[in-house]
């Protein structure tokens, strides 16, 4: 039996190369994801991508809520991608698509899937992995604290 319980144990463990890549992974992650994030930006507020009507159309300046998502998206998703106050950063783009889910996705069903809010609710959860776990390799944060030290 304690033989038994040790392969279990030995299997189960990480290998000694996985805590390495973690902060690796967690890092490129944190910059593919800020960086659509981003592109969603620019579409609102410049029209780029084809806009948000499909032809190039921009959100008009000011107006509540598209203006100020799309603002926080490109703000918020270049701090993220730099790594530069990420998890205060991470949790803005968070509490973004939060708010989107709930209030433009939700009303139309409950399940993401036939509500289409299921970009929203990715966004969501992954900018709050970003802002718990912190933002990983190659962040202008990790340059920061040892500056500061």
């Amino acid at each position: 039996m304690t033989a038994t319980l040790r392969e279990t144990t030995s299997t189960t463990q990480q290998p000694a190369t996985a805590p390495k890549l973690q902060p690796v992974v967690l890092g490129a992650t944190r910059v593919v994801v800020s960086f659509l994030f981003f592109c969603h930006g620019l579409q609102g507020l410049f029209g780029a991508f084809g806009g948000v009507d499909g032809q190039g159309g921009a959100v008009p300046f000011g107006v509540w809520p598209g203006w100020w998502a799309s603002a926080i998206h490109l703000v918020a998703g270049v701090l993220v991608g730099l790594g530069l106050f990420t998890r205060s950063a991470a949790l803005l783009c968070s509490g973004a698509m939060a708010y989107a889910y709930f209030t433009v996705h939700q009303p139309i069903a409950l399940l993401p899937l036939p509500n289409g809010g299921e970009p929203a609710a990715l966004y969501s959860w992954i900018f709050v992995l970003i802002a718990v776990l912190g933002p990983g390799a190659f962040a202008l944060d990790n340059l920061r604290r040892r500056v500061s030290r």
